[in-house]
């Protein structure tokens, strides 16, 4: 996590940052338990559910992190949302593979670090979760469902932190 924080202003500015190195790592770990504990005799099979981040599988795996990038930062919309610049953007779809995935945020001062933390990890899983849901959909389709379970759930957990208290309550002493 970078910081960038503005003392005139009631906001801070913070970059979440993602290693596709380290999001490729957990992919692989999980999809090799999958393939190890596949009810198989075809090794041609269990094969293809290990390799997933080799070379020609790696690009679909790419296009899915893109993917699932996007979604978090729409997740995180009331804090990630930038202004388009009139005639300035270009979409196309080439195929990026960036070192890096970054969800920046603006956030009011008072929002929870604990919360930050939170968000950090949920978004890592899911981003995991969301590749191994599509890979196991075309390797080992019996397990995809477990996978679009667990980030469905992940997704439902970074909503819901989203939505948790971002100021402090005050509480008179007496009840009367």
């Amino acid at each position: 996590m970078v910081y960038c924080q503005n003392s005139q202003s009631q906001t801070k500015a913070v970059i979440l940052v993602f290693k596709r190195k380290e999001l490729l790592y957990d992919a692989e770990n999980c999809s090799f338990v999958e393939g190890d504990i596949m009810k198989t005799d075809n090794e041609h099979a269990r094969h293809q559910v290990f390799d997933i981040a080799q070379k020609g599988n790696i690009d679909r795996v790419t296009r899915v992190l893109n993917t699932a990038h996007a979604e978090c930062v729409e997740m995180l919309y009331p804090y990630t949302k930038e202004e388009m610049l009139d005639g300035q953007e270009a979409l196309d779809d080439v195929l990026r593979q960036p070192e890096t995935y970054e969800i920046r945020l603006t956030l009011p001062k008072t929002f929870s670090l604990t919360t930050l933390r939170m968000l950090k990890e949920l978004i890592h899983e899911y981003l995991v979760c969301r590749v191994l849901a599509d890979w196991m959909s075309i390797t080992n389709p019996a397990s995809e469902a477990k996978w679009e379970k667990k980030f469905a759930m992940l997704r439902n957990k970074i909503q819901t932190a989203l939505m948790s208290r971002t100021r402090k309550i005050r509480r008179k002493l007496k009840p009367f």
